[in-house]
């Protein structure tokens, strides 16, 4: 039985909705930030970055969203949540899964978390913000371009992963001066995947009432 480690709305929920869709045996186990619970001795010796998630598997620990996703993805290959290893169309689900967690994915946290970078410095803070929300936009664009051109999916007519991974950034971004959803295609990605019921009970569990994306 995998555990995967979570605390609501965070980068948990990409690898929470694919445990769903998989089907697989799994149990939650929180990691209470308010309490600053993935700083303490017990979540470092899981994940040594005080990040969430985590999963484990038996003996293997893993951390880093994206990283899980894969894992999962060729670990229940019956899902087809992802291309057959070797193909073209592997090649692009990498493509757009590491744009996600390695540019989108940046430019919202830093976006969201300026003061990481700023400290106490207010002024700056505001530049940094207003920077990250700039080039997290023009990611955003790039993906509706590209799915405006092949309609709905990254893959075209077949869900996969990075899907799933784009819902769980769109929420985030949801407070964006121009949101996620203000883009056509984008917002029929979501229409698509939120009605999905294994997604649906991932948030659920997570106690996530405010909606999906």
């Amino acid at each position: 039985m995998y555990t995967l480690y979570y605390y609501p709305a965070n980068a948990n929920a990409a690898p929470h909705m694919m445990l769903e869709e998989i089907g697989a045996d799994f149990r939650l186990s929180l990691v209470d930030r308010a309490t600053e619970a993935q700083k303490s001795d017990t979540y470092l010796k899981i994940n040594p970055n005080g990040r969430i998630p985590a999963l484990q598997d038996g003996d293997l620990t893993l951390f880093e969203a994206a990283a899980i996703v894969l894992y999962l993805a060729d670990t229940h290959p019956e899902a087809g949540l992802a291309p057959r290893v070797g193909t073209p169309e592997r090649a692009v689900f990498y493509q757009w899964l590491i744009f996600l967690t390695n540019s989108l994915q940046e430019e919202l946290m830093i976006w969201q978390y300026p003061d990481r970078l700023t400290g106490d410095d207010k002024p700056a803070e505001a530049v940094v913000k207003t920077g990250a929300q700039a080039r997290a936009a023009a990611y955003l664009d790039v993906i509706e371009d590209h799915l405006a051109a092949n309609d709905p999916y990254f893959l075209g007519d077949t869900i996969s992963a990075a899907d799933l991974y784009l819902t769980m950034l769109c929420r985030w971004a949801r407070p964006m001066t121009t949101p996620p959803r203000a883009r056509p295609a984008i917002a029929r990605l979501l229409d698509l995947t939120t009605s999905r019921p294994a997604v649906q009970r991932a948030y659920a569990a997570q106690s996530i009432t405010d909606g999906i994306a």
